[in-house]
Protein backbone atom coordinates (compact mmCIF):
# COMPACT_ATOMS: atom_id res chain seq x y z
CA UNK A 1 0.00 0.00 0.00
CA UNK A 2 1.45 3.37 -0.83
CA UNK A 3 0.86 6.29 1.02
CA UNK A 4 -1.43 7.82 -1.23
CA UNK A 5 -3.79 4.50 -1.45
CA UNK A 6 -3.52 5.29 2.77
CA UNK A 7 -4.69 8.32 2.42
CA UNK A 8 -7.89 7.63 0.98
CA UNK A 9 -10.76 7.74 3.50
CA UNK A 10 -13.77 5.76 4.15
CA UNK A 11 -16.52 8.76 4.49
CA UNK A 12 -18.39 9.17 7.80
CA UNK A 13 -17.22 6.18 8.95
CA UNK A 14 -16.71 7.61 12.46
CA UNK A 15 -19.65 9.55 12.23
CA UNK A 16 -21.15 10.61 15.76
CA UNK A 17 -18.48 8.90 17.35
CA UNK A 18 -15.82 10.53 20.21
CA UNK A 19 -12.17 8.87 19.80
CA UNK A 20 -9.21 9.50 21.73
CA UNK A 21 -5.53 9.67 20.05
CA UNK A 22 -2.63 10.22 22.22
CA UNK A 23 0.75 11.86 20.83
CA UNK A 24 -1.54 12.88 18.08
CA UNK A 25 0.63 16.28 17.79
CA UNK A 26 2.92 14.48 15.12
CA UNK A 27 3.60 11.30 13.54
CA UNK A 28 1.46 8.07 13.61
CA UNK A 29 -0.84 9.97 16.09
CA UNK A 30 -1.32 12.84 14.29
CA UNK A 31 -1.91 11.27 10.88
CA UNK A 32 -4.40 8.87 12.70
CA UNK A 33 -6.76 12.05 14.48
CA UNK A 34 -6.84 13.83 11.07
CA UNK A 35 -8.24 10.11 9.59
CA UNK A 36 -10.48 9.87 12.52
CA UNK A 37 -11.91 13.47 12.25
CA UNK A 38 -12.10 13.51 8.16
CA UNK A 39 -14.30 10.13 8.29
CA UNK A 40 -16.71 11.78 10.82
CA UNK A 41 -15.72 11.19 14.28
CA UNK A 42 -15.03 13.71 17.00
CA UNK A 43 -11.22 13.63 18.01
CA UNK A 44 -10.07 14.31 21.55
CA UNK A 45 -5.88 15.04 20.55
CA UNK A 46 -3.76 15.28 23.18
CA UNK A 47 0.14 15.25 23.10
CA UNK A 48 2.76 16.53 25.37
CA UNK A 49 3.51 19.30 22.77
CA UNK A 50 0.85 22.29 23.27
CA UNK A 51 2.08 24.27 20.17
CA UNK A 52 1.79 21.37 18.05
CA UNK A 53 -1.47 20.77 18.92
CA UNK A 54 -2.59 24.24 18.08
CA UNK A 55 -1.23 23.83 15.14
CA UNK A 56 -2.98 20.91 14.24
CA UNK A 57 -6.09 22.88 14.91
CA UNK A 58 -5.40 25.88 12.96
CA UNK A 59 -4.21 23.69 10.13
CA UNK A 60 -7.28 22.23 9.91
CA UNK A 61 -9.99 24.52 11.10
CA UNK A 62 -13.49 22.54 9.52
CA UNK A 63 -12.54 19.23 11.98
CA UNK A 64 -13.92 18.60 15.09
CA UNK A 65 -10.94 18.45 16.90
CA UNK A 66 -10.70 19.03 20.78
CA UNK A 67 -7.10 19.01 22.45
CA UNK A 68 -5.92 18.53 25.68
CA UNK A 69 -2.19 19.09 26.26
CA UNK A 70 0.40 17.45 28.60
CA UNK A 71 1.96 14.66 29.74
CA UNK A 72 0.21 11.42 29.56
CA UNK A 73 2.10 9.80 32.56
CA UNK A 74 0.59 12.43 34.64
CA UNK A 75 -2.87 11.28 36.65
CA UNK A 76 -4.57 14.50 36.28
CA UNK A 77 -3.25 14.64 32.76
CA UNK A 78 -5.62 11.64 32.42
CA UNK A 79 -8.43 12.72 34.04
CA UNK A 80 -8.32 16.00 32.21
CA UNK A 81 -8.10 13.45 29.08
CA UNK A 82 -11.10 11.17 30.10
CA UNK A 83 -13.29 14.66 30.78
CA UNK A 84 -12.83 16.08 27.78
CA UNK A 85 -14.04 12.85 26.04
CA UNK A 86 -17.14 12.53 27.88
CA UNK A 87 -19.57 9.67 29.01
CA UNK A 88 -19.95 8.77 25.46
CA UNK A 89 -16.22 8.16 24.15
CA UNK A 90 -16.56 4.82 21.61
CA UNK A 91 -12.72 4.77 20.83
CA UNK A 92 -9.17 5.19 22.18
CA UNK A 93 -5.79 5.34 20.98
CA UNK A 94 -3.09 5.14 22.45
CA UNK A 95 -0.08 5.95 20.37
CA UNK A 96 1.68 8.24 22.76
CA UNK A 97 5.42 6.41 23.65
CA UNK A 98 8.73 6.60 23.66
CA UNK A 99 12.10 4.89 22.79
CA UNK A 100 14.57 3.88 24.62
CA UNK A 101 18.54 4.09 24.16
CA UNK A 102 19.36 0.34 22.79
CA UNK A 103 20.92 -0.86 26.51
CA UNK A 104 20.27 -4.24 27.41
CA UNK A 105 19.45 -5.31 30.94
CA UNK A 106 22.90 -5.46 32.14
CA UNK A 107 23.65 -1.96 31.00
CA UNK A 108 20.46 -0.02 31.69
CA UNK A 109 20.15 2.34 34.28
CA UNK A 110 16.89 3.57 35.80
CA UNK A 111 15.90 6.57 34.89
CA UNK A 112 15.70 4.71 31.56
CA UNK A 113 13.83 2.09 32.81
CA UNK A 114 11.07 4.04 34.65
CA UNK A 115 10.82 6.95 31.91
CA UNK A 116 9.90 4.33 29.59
CA UNK A 117 7.39 2.38 31.37
CA UNK A 118 5.74 5.80 32.60
CA UNK A 119 4.89 6.71 29.30
CA UNK A 120 4.55 3.22 27.36
CA UNK A 121 2.69 1.18 29.61
CA UNK A 122 1.78 3.28 33.13
CA UNK A 123 0.06 5.96 31.51
CA UNK A 124 -1.57 3.16 28.22
CA UNK A 125 -3.35 1.64 31.75
CA UNK A 126 -4.20 4.94 33.23
CA UNK A 127 -6.15 6.58 30.34
CA UNK A 128 -7.93 3.13 29.39
CA UNK A 129 -8.71 2.09 33.04
CA UNK A 130 -10.18 6.25 32.87
CA UNK A 131 -12.46 5.24 29.66
CA UNK A 132 -13.81 1.68 30.66
CA UNK A 133 -16.51 2.82 32.68
CA UNK A 134 -17.98 5.09 30.21
CA UNK A 135 -18.01 2.79 27.21
CA UNK A 136 -19.30 -0.06 29.69
CA UNK A 137 -22.12 1.88 30.64
CA UNK A 138 -22.68 2.37 26.92
CA UNK A 139 -21.89 -1.37 25.92
CA UNK A 140 -19.60 -0.35 23.27
CA UNK A 141 -15.78 0.69 22.68
CA UNK A 142 -12.89 0.00 20.49
CA UNK A 143 -9.02 0.61 21.88
CA UNK A 144 -6.39 0.19 19.95
CA UNK A 145 -3.04 0.41 21.44
CA UNK A 146 0.77 0.76 19.21
CA UNK A 147 2.69 -1.64 20.22
CA UNK A 148 5.74 -2.32 18.11
CA UNK A 149 7.61 -4.64 16.46
CA UNK A 150 9.73 -4.91 19.21
CA UNK A 151 6.48 -6.40 20.95
CA UNK A 152 7.31 -9.67 18.64
CA UNK A 153 10.59 -10.07 18.83
CA UNK A 154 13.92 -9.22 20.61
CA UNK A 155 16.11 -7.68 17.81
CA UNK A 156 14.71 -4.17 17.65
CA UNK A 157 15.37 -2.15 20.41
CA UNK A 158 16.91 -1.92 24.52
CA UNK A 159 15.58 -3.94 27.19
CA UNK A 160 12.95 -1.12 28.79
CA UNK A 161 11.34 -0.52 25.21
CA UNK A 162 11.18 -4.12 23.94
CA UNK A 163 9.96 -4.65 27.91
CA UNK A 164 7.76 -2.13 27.42
CA UNK A 165 6.10 -3.09 24.10
CA UNK A 166 5.64 -6.62 25.32
CA UNK A 167 3.32 -5.30 28.10
CA UNK A 168 1.35 -3.61 26.14
CA UNK A 169 0.49 -6.58 23.99
CA UNK A 170 -0.25 -7.91 27.28
CA UNK A 171 -2.72 -5.53 28.49
CA UNK A 172 -4.04 -5.55 24.85
CA UNK A 173 -4.65 -9.51 25.27
CA UNK A 174 -5.91 -9.56 29.24
CA UNK A 175 -8.28 -6.73 28.16
CA UNK A 176 -10.05 -8.28 25.30
CA UNK A 177 -10.43 -11.36 27.01
CA UNK A 178 -11.98 -9.73 30.01
CA UNK A 179 -14.06 -6.81 28.38
CA UNK A 180 -15.18 -8.84 24.90
CA UNK A 181 -17.90 -10.29 26.13
CA UNK A 182 -19.32 -6.57 27.24
CA UNK A 183 -18.94 -4.48 23.91
CA UNK A 184 -15.87 -3.62 23.97
CA UNK A 185 -12.36 -4.57 21.89
CA UNK A 186 -9.09 -4.52 22.52
CA UNK A 187 -6.22 -4.73 19.72
CA UNK A 188 -3.17 -3.75 19.16
CA UNK A 189 -0.85 -2.97 15.66
CA UNK A 190 2.79 -3.38 15.60
CA UNK A 191 4.37 -0.83 13.63
CA UNK A 192 7.78 -1.55 11.83
CA UNK A 193 10.21 1.57 10.84
CA UNK A 194 7.97 4.27 10.47
CA UNK A 195 8.57 8.19 9.55
CA UNK A 196 8.40 9.82 12.83
CA UNK A 197 10.16 12.19 14.85
CA UNK A 198 10.83 9.85 18.01
CA UNK A 199 14.27 9.73 18.55
CA UNK A 200 16.34 6.67 18.85
CA UNK A 201 19.85 6.56 20.50
CA UNK A 202 22.41 3.81 21.02
CA UNK A 203 23.82 4.63 24.18
CA UNK A 204 25.44 1.04 24.11
CA UNK A 205 28.57 -0.36 22.32
CA UNK A 206 27.00 -3.93 22.99
CA UNK A 207 23.68 -2.48 21.78
CA UNK A 208 25.18 -1.29 18.45
CA UNK A 209 27.08 -4.02 17.79
CA UNK A 210 24.34 -6.60 18.34
CA UNK A 211 21.64 -5.36 16.93
CA UNK A 212 23.07 -2.85 14.41
CA UNK A 213 23.32 -5.40 11.86
CA UNK A 214 19.86 -7.39 12.86
CA UNK A 215 18.29 -3.74 11.69
CA UNK A 216 19.58 -4.11 8.61
CA UNK A 217 16.59 -6.38 7.71
CA UNK A 218 13.93 -3.65 7.84
CA UNK A 219 12.24 -4.20 4.49
CA UNK A 220 10.77 -0.33 4.32
CA UNK A 221 10.48 2.55 5.75
CA UNK A 222 6.57 3.68 6.26
CA UNK A 223 5.04 6.26 6.61
CA UNK A 224 2.42 7.60 9.31
CA UNK A 225 -0.92 7.46 7.24
CA UNK A 226 -0.40 3.66 6.09
CA UNK A 227 -0.50 3.14 10.23
CA UNK A 228 -3.46 5.82 10.23
CA UNK A 229 -5.31 3.24 7.79
CA UNK A 230 -4.53 0.09 9.53
CA UNK A 231 -5.34 1.49 12.80
CA UNK A 232 -8.54 3.24 11.73
CA UNK A 233 -9.64 -0.24 10.02
CA UNK A 234 -9.03 -1.98 13.41
CA UNK A 235 -10.61 0.73 15.31
CA UNK A 236 -13.80 0.92 13.17
CA UNK A 237 -16.78 -0.47 13.93
CA UNK A 238 -15.98 -2.20 10.15
CA UNK A 239 -13.82 -4.53 12.51
CA UNK A 240 -16.64 -5.70 14.93
CA UNK A 241 -15.59 -9.36 14.83
CA UNK A 242 -11.61 -8.81 15.49
CA UNK A 243 -10.81 -8.55 19.26
CA UNK A 244 -7.55 -9.52 20.61
CA UNK A 245 -5.84 -8.98 17.54
CA UNK A 246 -2.03 -7.63 16.87
CA UNK A 247 -1.79 -6.40 13.68
CA UNK A 248 2.05 -6.52 12.17
CA UNK A 249 2.08 -3.29 10.21
CA UNK A 250 5.47 -3.58 9.37
CA UNK A 251 5.85 -4.67 5.13
CA UNK A 252 6.66 -7.84 5.96
CA UNK A 253 9.09 -7.59 8.35
CA UNK A 254 7.97 -9.68 11.34
CA UNK A 255 7.81 -12.41 8.72
CA UNK A 256 11.58 -12.36 7.98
Amino acid sequence: MSPTTASTTTPQRFAGLTVIVTGAGSGIGRATALRIAREGGRVVATDISDERLVALVAENPDLDLTTVPGDGADPAVVTAIAAAAGPDVYGLVNNAGIMDTFQPVGEVDDAVWERVFAVNVDAVMRLTRAVVPAMLASGRGSVVNVASEASLRGACAGVAYTASKHAVVGITKSSAVMYGKKGIRFNAVAPGAVSTNIEATFASALGGEVLGPLLGAIPALGQPEQLAAAICFVLSPDADFVNGAVLPVDAGWSAI
